[in-house]
């Protein structure tokens, strides 16, 4: 099993920028590829990106590309999502998982999930 803890949420002005934080234990973690989702207010969750274990592959949603960045440390069994130029409607819980899909079901593994507020 691998034990996701998510933190790093809060509450932005637009425009502004946050890091999330992923800290995974329990299964190896560096052989693992990492996703991020966001669940917003009524709304299903949705794929935000996803990175591969060893760092060299990313992929993002097209709503997020060029704003955010997954990276990770397989050192300290950690992945990151860098937040930058925030809008409102990325206001929503976000949530890191392992697995490298677009698709919420190919995931295994789920974080509980950290908001994210962004303020207009």
């Amino acid at each position: 099993q691998m034990q996701l803890v998510e933190s790093g949420g809060g509450l932005v002005q637009a425009g502004g920028s946050l890091r999330l934080s992923c800290a995974a234990s329990g299964r190896t973690f560096r052989n693992r590829a990492m996703g991020w989702f966001r669940q917003a207010p009524g709304k299903e969750r949705e794929f935000v990106g996803a990175i591969s274990w060893s760092g060299g592959t990313r992929n993002y949603a097209d709503s997020v590309k060029g704003r955010f960045t997954i990276s990770r440390d397989n050192a300290k069994n950690t992945v990151y999502l860098q937040m930058n130029s925030l809008k409102a409607e990325d206001t929503a819980v976000y949530y890191c998982a392992e697995g490298w899909s677009t698709t919420e079901s190919k995931y295994e593994y789920w974080g509980q999930g950290t908001q994210v507020t962004v303020s207009s």
